[in-house]
């Protein structure tokens, strides 16, 4: 495909400063090429400054090769887990030693055709969602609706018809959504910042940074403690299904109100693992919905939308089908009573999507299915 030089050669540039400034400090920076380009694609607005960039940049880095060419964009641009923060100079690092070469090496010539090759995809996302022709096939990992970041589930229980929403993108981007799950361990015991779970990127996102990128104040911790303190727990595991309910820090200004801490992981005497039982997992999701019961009324406007992640699916070991259905299990009971809440799932990749939409419509993997008759 035959790219506009002008506007090649302006989101070139603009990507040059994504990769200098980092994610977190977009803010008041002129990016105009980018913005066309993410409003041209489809990307959903957004309140927080740069986040349809965001969203722009992962669609377009997912175009690349795997392995090294797609590495090597991640660490540039930030968007490797736990990298968003980091400093221009360590984040060229990481990637010039995916090449093997030094800095001013990398900087020279691996780097300019590393964010060439990522400003192509974007000149094709928009052209494609111009042309209706974005992610046929799902050759690029979309679900075929130009950038593929939202879908809607309809499904039916109890005679009814519910709609759900499943985000196709990073926990950190969700946005006017009431209440976020965050899964814990049974100590409520949250990660360093710096780690790549959900609930590492929830403590990261609803932290109040200055304007250099320092924290000055990491709020979820301190409201775990007082829960800690309040119900009697301080020092001592919760029974697994759990849930804590906090603030949600700076993820207010993303209108994210609340945090539900959910208790699922017992940790492994002696080891740095734990496990995860299905039936936790749906009993903490029932704890959600409860607390979310109670809490509705209390906030002005009332709480109604509530998003769950695929609990337990990291390091926990479910797969991706048994952590929906243990989700799914407790969401589709309560709907059944009559509830009304706003369901969410957020997931990372577009086969996590399917498996809620296979889930909620209660069609089960071939591996799964049994004969009949």
């Amino acid at each position: 495909m035959a790219l506009p030089g002008s506007e090649y050669s302006a989101l070139l540039a603009e990507l040059k400063e994504v990769r200098r400034a980092g994610l977190v400090r977009l803010r008041g920076r002129a990016l105009p090429a980018l913005e066309a380009a993410a409003e041209a694609a489809g990307a959903p607005p957004a309140r927080p400054p740069g986040a349809p960039i965001e969203v722009l940049l992962r669609r377009a880095v997912a175009r690349l090769d795997a392995g090294t060419l797609r590495s090597a964009a991640e660490y540039s641009l930030g968007l490797a887990q736990g990298t968003r923060d980091w400093p221009a100079s360590s984040r060229r690092a990481r990637a010039a030693s995916l090449y093997g070469v030094s800095v001013e090496r990398f900087r020279k010539d691996q780097e300019v055709m590393v964010l060439g090759q990522v400003a192509e995809h974007i000149v094709r996302l928009a052209a494609d969602a111009e042309t209706g022709t974005a992610g046929v096939d799902g050759a690029d990992g979309t679900d075929g609706g130009g950038l593929g970041t939202h879908r809607t589930v309809e499904v039916r229980t109890a005679g009814r018809t519910v709609r759900l929403t499943v985000h196709v993108h990073p926990v950190d981007l969700l946005r006017d959504v009431d209440v976020i799950v965050s899964p814990s361990n049974v100590h409520f015991a949250l990660p360093e910042a710096y780690k790549s779970s959900v609930a590492a990127s929830l403590r990261r996102a609803a932290a109040v940074h200055g304007v250099t990128g320092e924290v000055l104040a990491d709020p979820l911790p301190a409201e775990l403690r007082r829960w800690a303190e309040l119900h009697g727990t301080s020092g001592r595991a919760v029974r697994p299904g759990t849930v804590a309910a906090t603030g949600a820090g700076a993820l207010e200004a993303q209108g994210i109100r609340r945090i539900y801490h959910a208790a699922i992981a017992v940790p492994r005497a002696g080891t740095n693992d734990y496990d995860v039982l299905p039936t936790d997992v749906t009993r903490a999701v029932s704890r959600v919905l409860a607390v979310l019961a109670e809490e509705h009324g209390r906030h002005a406007p009332p709480l109604r939308s509530v998003c769950f992640p695929l609990l337990g699916s990291g390091r926990g070991g479910l797969s991706y089908e048994l952590s929906l259905r243990a989700v799914w299990g407790a969401v589709e009971a309560e709907l059944a009573r009559g509830a009304h809440w706003d369901v969410h799932f957020v997931v990372r990749t577009p086969g996590a999507a399917a498996a809620v939409e296979r889930v909620a419509a209660g069609i089960r993997p071939a591996h799964d299915r049994r004969p009949t008759g």
